[in-house]
């Protein structure tokens, strides 16, 4: 079997992968801008449109798991263009959206789209590229979707600057139309021919809205019996789920891959360094708020981190076809630790630099630990499992940022949101993913069989 297409093929796959990324997650952060428009326009209060937002991450969640078992089952390639063509017509049902009903339903769709393509995208930048080169096509994507969601707030204020709202959604119909016209040069693996689990699938999918839709009722003020009750509920369907899932001979829920310590510890360090980042990035404008800082300086403020990120993510994902994910993980989260350190120390009046150089070094530790992490999952599933390996990239990813934005909003509500213990609190969750980073440099862990971990390439040798 060939690793990786060749060029010139290559180069058109990873741009058709890239624009689709850009797709999906533009449209999934530009809407946060035009919040208070729609609003206005529709008549309807604040605190109800914000369900613009959360029906659209709720949804990915969700479904990303359960259309990566599809994706492996119907072929990559397909799900992938499927989803982006869903995507694309529900944008454009946007511009018919006179209430906030049909728009939440549009929303709805778009996110059946968008977790078509986040499902599958992992595994076909593994198909695309070399595994000696697995890292680099990582970084590279990490660096489209993290630059991405920092133009996304700028985007929708240029679009709104001189269009209605409804043009705030379409601007990402470009990147779909690339992305589909390229469509014809991504891989295309052999679909593996099984019967989809239908009643697992939905399992899935009401594990994960009800936990996380019970976490934003509850911190948002509805009933707490009736949030707890939520939460339980599906915590319930997940303990069967999992029991269910441990039987399965290619689960939706990837307890296969999970049982083995090195993709465990890596989603583990994934899900709280994603928490941690949501967590401060949330909070911090409230805290600089407080401090004096206009909306402007705020996001001069908070910008060095992506743009940091965008420097340093790809050259992690190089470094680590070269260098264990545990070496750079442990190292990025040394970082953090010491930027989150300072930023809970900052000065009670700081001015711009102090508040700037802080942000450029917090960015520059994650971007340093999650392309490594990333690439150590999605390399050490077996190929025919790549598609639930990069179903659980997206879905840890997803699960930290809306974990850590509920954690931020619980904050806020209790009165110390504003201050200095969202830093400390992203600080120990930055500890935790730094251990788990650590942990996987033991041999037992560092170096498993060549049929256990086939194209961890760092790791493989080291092993001989």
């Amino acid at each position: 079997m060939s690793d990786g297409l060749p060029l010139p093929r290559r180069l058109l796959a990873v741009a058709s992968l890239g624009c689709g990324s850009a797709l999906v997650i533009i449209d999934g952060g530009i809407a946060n801008v035009a919040l208070p428009t729609i609003a206005r326009d529709l008549g309807v209060a604040p605190s109800s449109v914000v369900s613009i937002v959360t029906v659209y991450q709720v949804m990915l969640v969700m479904l990303l798991l359960p259309f990566a078992g599809l994706g492996e089952r119907i072929g990559l390639k397909r799900t992938y263009q499927a989803g982006q063509i869903i995507f694309a017509v529900a944008t454009l049902l946007c511009f018919f959206a006179k209430s906030l009903p049909f728009l939440l339903i549009v929303r709805a769709v778009q996110a059946i789209g968008a977790a078509g393509v986040l499902s599958v995208s992992s595994a076909l930048i593994r198909q695309t590229y070399p595994s000696s080169q697995l890292g680099r096509g990582l970084g590279i994507n990490s660096v489209i979707v993290t630059s991405s969601a920092a133009a996304a707030p700028t985007i929708g204020g240029l679009v709104l600057a001189v269009a209605p709202w409804p043009w705030v959604f379409a601007s990402s119909l470009p990147f779909a139309v690339i992305s589909i016209a390229l469509g014809r040069s991504l891989p295309n693996p052999s679909p593996r021919l099984a019967h989809l689990d239908l009643i697992g699938a939905m399992m899935c999918a009401g594990m994960f809205g009800l936990i996380i839709g019970g976490a934003e009722s509850l911190v948002h003020g509805e009933s707490p019996v009736v949030s707890l009750a939520i939460i339980a509920t599906g915590a319930t369907i997940g303990w069967f789920f999992v029991r269910r899932e441990m039987g399965a001979p290619a689960p939706i829920l990837p307890v296969d891959l999970l049982a083995r310590p090195i993709i465990a510890l890596s989603a583990v360090g994934s899900l709280t360094a994603f928490t941690a980042s949501m967590t401060l990035l949330v909070s911090t404008p409230f805290r600089l708020s407080a401090m004096g800082f206009t909306a402007t300086q705020i996001g001069a403020c908070i910008a060095p981190w992506p743009l940091t990120n965008m420097i340093v993510a790809p050259l992690s994902g190089f470094l680590s076809d070269r260098i264990p994910a545990g070496i750079l993980g442990g190292i990025g989260m040394a970082v953090t630790l010491v930027a989150l350190t300072l930023l809970a120390t900052m000065p009670a009046d700081p001015t711009y630099f102090d508040v700037a150089w802080r942000m450029a070094l917090c960015g520059s530790g994650f971007g340093l630990y999650l392309p490594p992490n990333a690439r150590l999952i999605v390399g050490s599933a077996p190929r025919e499992r790549a598609a639930a390996a990069g179903g659980l990239v997206s879905t840890v990813r997803l699960t930290g940022q809306t974990t850590g934005a509920t954690l931020a909003a619980a904050l806020l509500a209790a009165g110390i949101g504003a201050g200095s213990v969202p830093p400390v609190v992203a600080a120990g969750l930055a500890l935790i993913a730094g251990l788990c980073s650590i942990a996987r440099l033991r041999p037992s862990i560092r170096n498993p069989s060549v049929t256990e971990v086939r194209d961890d390439v760092p790791a493989l040798r080291q092993s001989r």
